[in-house]
């Protein structure tokens, strides 16, 4: 899971830097998005897939592999699409301590030409099965469907994925990833906020880090707060991957005793991705001269015409409840000592799960 662990990493950093001027408050799920844009890179050729590719941070290790053998199992040999594969299976393992699912749903227009390949492909990475509707005839109807299916998935959070008219008679195929995660901290917070926390106080960046697992400690959140009330943009820019799985190694942290306010947030935000995707250098796909998902259809004429995105947290003294959803849409064109941290400024903050090293949700808190 190493390299989908670190390639997630890196693009939930580069979409935090496209995201990051647009709104005081930031939070979206990295592993929903490059979940739906993995599904669609199924069906790329060309250009277009390997602009997914370099968005989905890669670098070649998505080639598709067409020769299988059973005595090479390490993930340099693996595809990004059987990495997808061993991720959905560990986000959906059942556990009595957390809730967390991630579900991918596909629809495909009625009586369009599938190729036959792409459909095995979808079912078997993403345990997704593609169902038929109408868009040209009940688009409306259609989007209802997809948004009600997203509602069912995320707990009632995410609601209308697709505002009404988003469909149309051209849309061909939709994809659409939710994740939801509801857990309870593994010490929950009392009256004087007190928690048995991991920090570490990094010299550099001047910021502290503190890890707060939730029950079952399978599934941690971490705060990175600026030492300085005004000192988030400087840890924005001074942030990388190679610092962040730096700072969050078990190696690097020390289990220690603290004083731990945090405030009670709740956050709802939407993005329209195609133009943060754009500038990540997914830009073909959304051009109908350029784009080519022959690999979905022989009909050349496919575009991707809605990236939409749409998550929700919510943290308390119990714990965090947060879910998100992706869709896109496809058309034919035309140091040891006892600390107070107190989260009273700007911070950055994220939901990892420990056994993929995966990054579920990032955010950045400015006003609860």
């Amino acid at each position: 899971m190493h390299l989908l662990a670190e390639a997630t990493m890196k693009f939930t950093l580069e979409l935090y830097r496209q995201l990051r001027e647009t709104k005081d408050n930031i939070f979206y799920s990295p592993i929903s998005i490059m979940t739906a844009l993995a599904m669609l890179q199924l069906g790329a050729k060309g250009n277009t897939r390997q602009q997914i590719e370099k968005v989905l941070q890669f670098n070649g290790a998505t080639k598709k592999t067409t020769k299988k053998s059973p005595d090479c199992h390490d993930e340099t040999s693996e595809n990004v699409h059987h990495q997808f594969q061993k991720l959905m299976t560990q986000l959906n393992k059942s556990h009595d301590a957390y809730d967390l699912k991630s579900a991918n749903g596909i629809y495909g227009a009625k009586e369009f030409p599938f190729l036959q390949e792409f459909l095995d492909d979808i079912r078997e990475f993403y345990q997704a099965n593609v169902e038929s509707l109408d868009f040209v005839h009940a688009a409306g109807e259609s989007e209802k469907k997809i948004n009600s299916w997203v509602e069912s998935q995320t707990n009632g959070k995410i609601k209308d994925l697709f505002p009404n008219g988003s469909l149309s008679s051209s849309t061909v195929l939709v994809l659409v990833n939710a994740v939801y995660f509801k857990g309870q901290w593994d010490h929950k917070f009392d009256e004087k906020h007190t928690i048995e926390g991991k920090f570490w106080l990094n010299e550099d960046v001047q910021a502290k880090i503190v890890e707060i697992p939730y029950k079952g400690k399978e599934l941690s959140m971490f705060i990175l707060l600026p030492n300085e009330i005004n000192g988030l943009k400087k840890l924005e820019d001074n942030l990388t991957t190679d610092k962040l799985i730096e700072w969050t190694s078990p190696q690097n942290m020390n289990m220690i005793e603290m004083y731990l306010s945090l405030p009670r947030f709740k956050v709802e935000e939407k993005y329209d991705l195609p133009a943060p995707l754009e500038h990540m250098g997914m830009v073909d796909a959304f051009i109908s001269q350029k784009a080519d998902f022959s690999g979905i259809s022989g009909n050349q004429d496919l575009v991707v015409s809605k990236v939409l995105h749409k998550s929700f947290v919510e943290v308390n003294e119990e714990g965090t409840e947060a879910a998100a959803a992706t869709g896109v849409e496809v058309s034919l064109t035309s140091t040891l000592v006892t600390e107070d941290f107190s989260c009273d400024h700007p911070f950055l903050f994220f939901i990892k799960q420990h056994k993929t090293n995966s990054i579920l949700f990032f955010g950045r808190m400015s006003s609860p």
